[in-house]
């Protein structure tokens, strides 16, 4: 029965709780309702059995609970009112559109980034207070107070509870999709330097197939569902036995899901043509997982992708990553004129790539002594243990054959 009730709870909070917002406007009575019918069920369950429809059993409840709630708050005459309006039938939402309702509000550019973040796991992915805090390794009271702030401002500035008009929500969107990057990034390769925490990886991939189903007529939800479905495919085969790091060329791509590939590559198809950033990465993504091994990769399509993508907009760690491809195709040289090329944008400043990226096409020259002080920057800058050895292994592994390198 609890399992029955764990399901409910990941697949259903965000309706109940969006459905509450949406009947009363009062985001803190509408958790505090939800949180009663999750409750309430666990008992009722185990004496009747689990509900037909486990989403609509707890909505009623919610709904009962915000009716005594409101009873009892006040005699006010508007407030009686208010009850007896939530009290009488009603037309539910679509599951979807209330989600879809939820995510917007969540993350309208209105409040901070880390306040969207905090809220859309809290409200729309039901994590609780101590999950979120654990994810991001700060404390509980940071996460409440994000939570709480952003909760009042959506009340002090009026911010309505509904998904934008269609002249505004391919806009909106985008804030919508970096947010769920931003959870997925903290996932997969967390900022603070630890290795992966696949729970909020898993959180974000579900959170944007909730929003690429909601949205099936933009092409850049597609996409970054597909980025993030491509990405999470390798996460066995990116640590080794002993939770060192294992470079694309290096892992064992039969530990890699094969499900989450074929899936990531059709969504990441469906994406390209509209040519969006995530859309472009996907497809990026896509040609790494379908080679069959590191040789096999095609770095002539890479590199004219990440041509794309730079067109879109300049940004150094494209124009990095982009180096790369042009080296596996090109040969080391071209690498290293790329790196030159870029000097030291502010974005890069101190970051462990930049100085790796140049210490592999140094090596791959020949140029050994070079490239020692280069990745021996690199392994000074690197943010954790497991990078910091990657590029120690590095300095002591042999140039490959030039005549194999390029692709």
């Amino acid at each position: 029965m609890r399992a029955a009730l764990a399901a409910a709870h990941r697949a259903e909070w965000g309706v109940v709780f969006g459905t509450l917002v949406r009947l009363t406007g009062d985001w803190e009575l509408a958790e505090d309702c939800a949180q009663d019918a999750f409750a309430r069920a666990l008992p009722a369950w185990e004496r009747d059995g689990v509900p037909r429809s486990p989403g609509a059993w707890l909505v009623t409840a919610a709904r009962r609970r915000a009716v005594d709630v409101l009873r009892r708050r006040t005699t006010e005459r508007d407030k009686i009112a208010e009850a007896a309006a939530l009290e009488e039938a009603y037309e539910p939402a679509p599951p979807g559109d209330e989600r879809l309702r939820l995510i917007f509000t969540c993350c309208h550019p209105a409040l901070p980034l880390e306040a969207r973040v905090a809220l859309t796991l809290r409200a729309v992915g039901g994590l609780t207070t101590r999950e979120i805090a654990r994810a991001f390794l700060v404390g509980e009271d940071t996460v409440s107070q994000r939570v709480l702030r952003a909760k009042r401002k959506i009340a002090a500035a009026g911010i309505p509870y509904r998904v934008p008009p269609p002249g505004a929500r391919a806009e909106r969107l985008g804030g919508v999709l970096a947010v769920l990057y931003l959870i997925f990034t903290e996932g997969y390769a967390p900022s603070d330097g630890s290795t992966t925490r696949d729970g909020l990886a898993e959180e974000a991939i579900r959170l944007a197939r909730l929003v690429t189903a909601e949205t099936s007529d933009e092409p850049e939800a597609r996409g970054l569902l597909a980025l993030l479905l491509l990405q999470h495919s390798r996460r066995a085969a990116r640590l080794d036995a002993d939770g060192g790091l294992v470079t694309l060329e290096h892992q064992d791509r039969s530990l890699w899901d094969r499900g989450l590939i074929v899936e990531g590559a059709t969504l990441a198809h469906q994406a390209l043509p509209a040519g969006g950033p995530y859309a472009l990465q996907a497809a990026i993504a896509a040609q790494h997982a379908l080679a069959p091994d590191a040789a096999a990769t095609d770095w002539a399509a890479i590199t004219a992708l990440y041509d794309r993508l730079l067109a879109l907009r300049t940004n150094p760690v494209v124009a990095l990553n982009r180096a790369v491809a042009l080296g596996m195709r090109d040969g080391p040289q071209a690498q290293l004129d790329a790196v030159d090329a870029l000097g030291t944008p502010k974005e890069l400043a101190g970051h462990h790539a930049l100085a790796a990226v140049r210490a592999d096409a140094l090596r791959r020259l020949g140029r050994t002594r070079e490239a020692a002080t280069a990745y021996e920057e690199a392994r000074a800058a690197a943010p954790n243990r497991a990078i910091a050895e990657e590029y120690a292994r590095r300095l002591t592994e042999p140039a490959p054959d030039e005549g194999n390198t390029t692709r």
